[in-house]
């Protein structure tokens, strides 16, 4: 408790207990209750400051709630909402009710998130840059810190706590602080400051590991339920079993995917290492503990230098839903597979975990691992290669306890088989609806009971065999087998021990077979991507919760490229269905009283078949796309580094004159610290004039930069290009600044000369380690000039416009850096280019400098369509440029063309503005003395997908005249 007390009046700040605060959310030591009824909470993890278009908030939540998950948990980024010490704003596009309304109309439970540090890959970790600037440790008791965070942490939490369920609102938990393992005070206030501005939900920590930091009953600081992060990445092929911890738990962070680096092997790498297999093999592991967050379900876009060095503009992180907002991933349909089989499944909710995993116990073979869980005569094995790299397929049989007695597995003649990379969840007694599901060696996808008959889906991979085995009460029912689909020769049945055991082959095409009025429909595993178990609502507006009447209350749809809603107007059947192709759409499970059936407002055919499932066939027909060509726009050009000219006025400049620093562990090089944090720079990029006397012996000034990961600087003397650091992905956070010498032409004794050197910033490091590196300077760290001493040059510098009392306060204080023409904000809307010259940015320039180009452009996006569209760079590996991309006044890209590996930049509806008028500029470094130019710049677009998706257009304020402007 070290100095907190006598600072914050710790012991005057009253003793509160989670549970005893509410009644709503509450847990036992197997999971989650809510409003009484047992819950597991399986949650996505989603930034809405990753995606500035509130508007699409609906559509992510949707086809999260699609998939089959219930629950998100999101992330405040404290760097967006205070970027001027004491000066809190949440509004516009980093409002956070709209996120809540959204979840709420899609029927979302959420997680805050708001730290303060939240690590994330954003800048920072979320810490706002000024926060570098106080005296002593960050995340501990330091009193300055602690003065630092309680405006942020008093707004936030009151914001969140309007929007708690006890309030009639979405969210049911709350995280204070972030993989945190140290200060015990500290902790404590985070926690006290979030109750004393009215949050009353239970309280969960991420701990960094199971290392029981701040678990229930541990002392000060501790929190409600316990929970830690778990990373298998995506090169780890030796899982085991998720980490264990004696107390009441839940993996907060489970890698959902993986994010790629500055000059690494692209998205799509890991996409293909975090892929389906990796969904079945993982994903199970963790489904012993109470719940689990799967780590970016969406990820989004790093737009306005939000992100940290670590990586670069997009932040797709491989997730289930892609940047584009697309559900085509294998891991989205193998997700969506596990979470509707959990929503059925509710005895696994009460089931009891073994403690390890056993090899060669339940089955004839060690090269399978399995995991068994059990309530009462119900019990659920996870089965997986005990190899997770083998690649090849496993032959096994199981041995198991059943009300059948002791089975060997399989009974009839067939060979069950483990592909390499694969998992399975096998049940026994398990209950479908008034059916024993003896056994089952194929994994259960859903279950429903309908009016006049249960519905059992199951899958498997093409060609494997599968058998189940269901109680039969009369002997003579086993021969009312019935083959509904499929081909007799690959369904094989007996009757034993008083149970129907059915074996199956799985094929291309679905087998369906009737047992009494159990309807059993057995489905290759790809197919099973495109069925959807949606909620029926009475409100065609909002999905509801999830809870065991909704999930009751639902159906199952075959079909489509995603179901967002389905609604019971009166005898109506309204579905809100997006298609990417057209498609048969089957809806098995229809209510009696529904007699038409509506798809996305417009009433359609459809024919039943004896079995009551509907049938509508949907068209697809793409609209005919031209997207412009960016090489035939008029484009305009003007200079943006006119601070290298002789008659450039420097005199709103800030001098460089801060004599220290608080910059921990950095300790100062030169007279004055010349770290841009110090001076309210901290985003984008920063530009430095040195003034000196030349004595006439000059011959070289050595220059020490540092930038973050992929960073990169250029230096002139006057008007004379001296050289650059291009970048490369040997500097990465935490590593020393980048060194080099550059050579000086003859100077004249007793002449004034500049020196200009610009600096990029690809973001302040993040630190969950405790180490304060969110302090590392960014900008000259050092410099020596021959015949000098350091104090015989004088250094100004400049950043954004206004530092922290930035100019553009709708797209947030990380937005702009140093560059002339964003600091006149000639990137937004409508700048005055009039006079400026003709020439494209595939044209380029010819010398080393910074050239910014502009165009405008229309869209004509048929309505109804949902078309994601990306701006695509041409790699040219001949030369050392970056350029930053804007559309509509927003950062959305910066690409490094000798670095990458990014070149494809999406854009989304909304800041792209579909049915109007949309202005595009670049901002052009080249840091090879012959200048730079683009090869190529295209817009592309994805498979246009008929929807019902409504997108509001993000604030787009045009450029006027900025006062202030130098």
């Amino acid at each position: 408790m070290s100095g907190l007390a006598s600072h914050v009046a710790y012991e005057e700040v009253p003793s509160l207990e989670g549970k005893s605060l509410q009644d709503i959310v509450t847990w036992d030591d197997k999971s989650f209750f809510i409003k009484g009824e047992r819950i597991m909470i399986i949650s996505g993890e989603f930034h809405p400051f990753r995606l500035p278009v509130q508007s699409l908030y609906l559509d992510i939540f949707q086809k999260i709630k699609a998939m089959g998950l219930d629950f998100v948990s999101f992330y405040v980024d404290w760097a967006l909402v205070e970027g001027a010490p004491g000066h809190y704003k949440a509004d516009g596009i980093f409002a956070l009710k709209p996120f809540f309304d959204a979840a709420e109309k899609a029927g979302i439970y959420l997680t805050a998130r708001p730290g303060p540090y939240i690590n994330a890959e954003v800048s920072g970790g979320g810490f706002p840059g000024w926060l570098a600037r106080i005296p002593g440790n960050l995340r501990d008791d330091n009193p300055s810190y602690l003065e630092s965070i309680t405006n942020y942490l008093s707004q936030v939490s009151a914001d969140i706590a309007k929007a708690q369920i006890t309030e009639g609102g979405p969210i049911v938990l709350y995280q204070p602080e972030n993989e945190y393992g140290g200060n015990r005070a500290y902790m404590q206030y985070v926690i006290d400051t979030a109750r004393n501005n009215s949050i009353v939900i239970p309280m969960i920590n991420n701990d960094g590991g199971p290392n029981g930091n701040f678990a229930p009953g541990s002392g000060l600081g501790e929190v409600d339920i316990y929970g830690f992060d778990w990373y298998p990445g995506p090169t780890n092929r030796d899982i085991g079993d998720a980490p264990e911890y004696q107390l009441l738990n839940t993996i907060v962070y489970n890698g959902g995917g993986w994010l790629d680096s500055w000059g690494g092997p692209g998205i799509f790498d890991n996409v293909e290492l975090t892929d389906s297999s990796f969904v079945r093999v993982i994903y199970p592991v963790i489904l012993r503990d109470i719940g689990a967050n799967v780590m970016k379900t969406f990820g989004g876009t790093n737009w306005g230098n939000l992100g940290f060095p670590g990586s670069y503009t997009s932040y797709d992180y491989a997730a289930a839903i892609s940047e584009t907002r697309n559900v085509t991933r294998d891991k989205y349909g193998e997700t969506k597979l596990i979470a509707n089989f959990l929503k059925v499944s509710p005895t696994y909710l009460e089931s009891t975990p073994a403690s390890n995993y056993t090899e060669g116990v339940f089955t004839n073979t060690t090269e399978v691992a399995v995991t068994q869980l059990t309530c009462n005569s119900s019990a659920f094995y996870v089965i997986r290669n005990s190899d997770y790299s083998s690649l090849g397929t496993v032959s096994y049989s199981w041995r198991l306890d059943t009300s059948m007695g002791n089975v060997s597995i399989p009974q009839l003649p067939g060979t069950l088989s483990l592909r390499g990379r694969d998992s399975k969840m096998i049940v026994t007694d398990y209950s479908v609806g008034d059916f024993n599901l003896v056994y089952t060696t194929s994994d259960i996808f859903t279950w429903k009971s309908f009016s006049n008959m249960t519905v059992l889906v199951l899958y498997g991979s093409q060609g494997e065999y599968h058998e189940f085995a269901v109680t039969i009460s009369n002997q003579s029912n086993h021969s009312s087998v019935i083959v509904v689909e499929g081909d007799q020769s690959d369904i094989s049945s007996k009757y034993i021990s008083g149970a129907l055991v059915v074996g199956m082959q799985v094929s291309s095409h679905r087998s369906i077979v009737r047992i009494d009025n159990l309807l059993v429909i057995l489905l290759e595993r790809v197919t099973a991507y495109s069925y959807w178990v949606p909620q029926i609502s009475i409100s065609a507006t909002s999905a509801g919760y999830v809870n065991s009447r909704n999930i009751a209350n639902s159906i199952i749809i075959a079909g489509g490229y995603m179901v967002r809603t389905v609604s019971l107007q009166g005898s109506e059947l309204h579905a809100s269905v997006d298609f990417n192709s057209s498609t048969t759409l089957e809806i098995i499970g229809v209510p009696p009283q529904a007699k038409s059936l509506f798809v996305n407002s417009g009433a359609v055919p459809h024919s039943v078949t004896e079995y009551g499932f509907w049938s509508t066939n949907i068209e697809y027909n793409a609209p005919a796309l031209e997207l412009p060509l960016l090489h035939n726009l008029e484009w305009r050009y003007v200079d943006s580094l006119p601070e290298i000219q002789p008659s450039y006025d420097d005199s709103s400049w800030l001098w460089a004159n801060h004599t220290t620093t608080n910059n921990t562990g950095n300790p100062l090089l030169t007279p004055t610290s010349l770290d841009s944090t110090d001076y309210g720079f901290y985003t984008g990029s920063a530009i430095y004039r040195g003034y000196f006397t030349a004595t006439g012996n000059e011959q070289n000034i050595s220059l020490s930069t540092q930038g973050g990961d992929a960073f990169g600087s250029s230096v002139w003397l006057n008007d004379t290009y001296l050289g650059s650091f291009t970048g490369d992905i040997d500097h990465p956070n935490y590593a020393p600044s980048f060194n080099s010498t550059y050579p000086l032409p003859n100077l004249s004794a007793s002449q004034t000369y500049v020196l200009t050197v610009v600096v990029d910033n690809t973001g302040l490091d993040e630190d969950w380690t405790l180490s304060n590196g969110e302090k590392l300077p960014r900008g000259i760290t050092n410099y020596s000039l021959d015949g000098h001493s350091q104090d015989e040059v004088l250094w100004k510098l400049t950043g954004n416009l206004g530092g922290e009392n930035y100019a553009d306060l709708t797209r947030g204080p990380l937005n702009e850096g140093a560059f002339y023409a964003e600091r006149q904000g000639w990137h937004q809307p409508e700048p005055p280019s009039d006079k400026w010259i003709s020439r494209s940015p595939f044209e380029g320039i010819q010398e080393a400098g910074i050239a910014f180009f502009s165009t405008e452009f229309d869209l004509d996006i048929p309505s109804g369509w949902d078309v994601p569209i990306s701006f695509v760079f041409r790699r040219n590996s001949s030369s050392d440029f970056r350029v930053q991309l804007f559309v509509n006044g927003y950062q959305y890209g910066k690409y490094i063309n000798n670095i990458g590996p990014q070149q494809s930049f999406p854009v989304p509806e909304g800041i792209l503005n579909y049915n109007g008028k949309n202005w595009v500029a670049l901002t052009l470094w080249a840091q090879d003395p012959e200048g730079a130019n683009l090869m190529d710049l295209v817009l592309v677009h994805e498979t246009p997908v008929i929807s019902t998706l409504e997108v509001e257009p993000a604030p787009q304020p045009v450029y006027s005249p900025r006062p202030r402007a130098y």
